[in-house]
């Protein structure tokens, strides 16, 4: 049996062993130096996603609005295949969709493998704003939007099925190849972030998910804390990629504890992306993760593991800007 003082001593030694978490430094913020209204995306879909998000914006509206908005404008593109309307089904057939959306209250909300309703991400607001609850999945979830007035529809549009029905003649699953993130328009997940003229921060994420997977997988798009990640004190982060290897890290709250800590936007990125690596260090060649993050001051940043993944940008200064991330690979 422990006795007290070697008991007391243990708890000291890992106290010890646990950083100090730096209250962020929101001098500048009150200085009224933030680069704000801003709004961030992931990939070339996010240029027309970032349009409706900055008109809200630029009008005074709360960041929540613009997010939800914006994604709700990819969610209804039947030519963006791995989001909403047109995404590519699992391997029975089915579109099934995740989506999360957070405030700068903490307010969350969640949907995961829900099949049959275009705008996923607003399922998930009512789920935020109705219930006392933050995830519904499957039938629940389905349930509940169409109680809510949403309106049920087949998303399966004749390309993507025809792609389906030419997977089958193989069969062969492979949830993530080099080709998959190369190819334009293939990638999984569209993810955005703002911030807004009262300074508060807002997030969306939104997919069907990886191509032909397994029925039942769910990635990290509805996970909040993996795909997506607000804390209005510090600072927003988005993923996209192999959701998996998100979970693993709780990339999302990752990033924002990493801002939290002083690291830039960018450097928080970079540091999520190496912890993927380390754990991973063979797979990681053949994976593409990436994280997209902005802090209060509005200052943002991006990293991936492999060169490719890019983020659009839209601020008085930056006109709807599509940049390059940096990359370990």
């Amino acid at each position: 049996m422990i006795n007290r003082r070697k008991f007391i001593r243990n708890v000291s030694l890992f106290a010890g062993a646990i950083p100090f978490v730096k209250p962020l430094n929101l001098s500048r913020f009150a200085k009224g130096t933030v680069n704000m209204p801003l709004v961030l995306s992931t990939w070339n879909f996010g240029i027309p996603a970032n349009e409706e998000a900055f008109r809200i914006l630029s009008n005074g509206g709360r960041a929540l609005d613009a997010v939800e908005s914006g994604v709700k404008v990819t969610e209804a593109d039947p030519k963006v295949n791995t989001v909403g309307y047109g995404g590519l089904p699992d391997s029975d057939g089915h579109v099934t969709l995740d989506a999360c959306i957070m405030d700068e209250n903490y307010g969350c909300g969640s949907v995961m493998f829900l099949e049959g309703i275009k705008h996923p991400i607003s399922v998930a607001r009512a789920v935020m704003e109705k219930t006392p609850h933050i995830v519904f999945a499957g039938e629940g979830a389905l349930q509940f939007a169409l109680q809510n007035d949403f309106k049920k529809e087949n998303l399966l549009t004749p390309e993507s099925e025809a792609a389906w029905k030419e997977w089958l003649k193989t069969g062969i699953y492979k949830p993530w190849e080099k080709k998959d993130w190369d190819e334009e328009n293939s990638h999984d997940t569209i993810g955005m972030i703002a911030i807004d003229k009262s300074g508060n921060l807002s997030g969306a994420c939104t997919t069907s998910g990886l191509k032909f997977k397994m029925h039942g997988r769910v990635g990290d798009s509805p996970i909040i804390g993996a795909a997506l990640y607000v804390d209005n004190e510090v600072g927003a982060a988005v993923a996209t990629g192999v959701g998996e290897e998100v979970i693993r890290i709780a990339g999302g709250h990752t990033v924002v504890e990493l801002m939290r800590n002083g690291y830039s936007p960018a450097d928080a990125c970079k540091g999520a992306i190496e912890r993927i690596v380390r754990i991973n260090k063979e797979k990681s060649k053949d994976l593409q993760v990436g994280f997209l993050a902005l802090n209060k001051f509005g200052e943002h940043g991006a990293f991936a593991i492999q060169k490719g993944f890019e983020y659009a940008v839209y601020s008085d200064s930056e006109k709807n800007v599509l940049k390059q991330s940096l990359s370990l690979i």
